[in-house]
């Protein structure tokens, strides 16, 4: 089967040794994104409804350099160092996504990097 690499300047460069996204037949693997401004890299502030809505604006650059939408997202995963915010991601998460949503999970981690309260991954179909 062969891999193909997704990559986009409207989403953060890779941090890390790994891709924005790899491609395999019509299912696209998105890698976690946290709430990095893509023309500076830096994180985009503390407000967490900033930062989450960043995340889900960096997800829909990936998901658009593999020719689909958060529409075609069938999986996301969610991570959080503050599960009190979960309400706030449902929120927000409201306004990127209409039914059907996709299957997702949150996660409540100690730490993410640069400082990151959110990440998120993602599994899209496309085609």
């Amino acid at each position: 089967m062969t891999r193909k690499t997704i990559r986009t300047d409207a989403a953060p460069a890779a941090i890390g040794t790994y891709s924005q996204a790899v491609q395999v037949g019509d299912t696209v693997y998105l890698s976690g994104q946290i709430p990095l401004d893509p023309a500076t890299m830096e994180l985009v502030g503390p407000d967490m409804e900033a930062q989450i809505r960043r995340v889900f604006d960096n997800l829909a650059a990936v998901a658009a350099a593999a020719g689909g939408s958060l529409a075609d997202v069938v999986k996301l995963t969610i991570y959080l160092t503050d599960l009190a915010h979960f309400g706030l991601v449902n929120e927000i998460m409201a306004q990127y996504f209409r039914e059907p949503y996709p299957a997702r999970a949150a996660i409540g981690v100690a730490q993410l990097p640069k400082g990151a309260a959110v990440e998120m991954d993602a599994i899209l179909v496309v085609g």
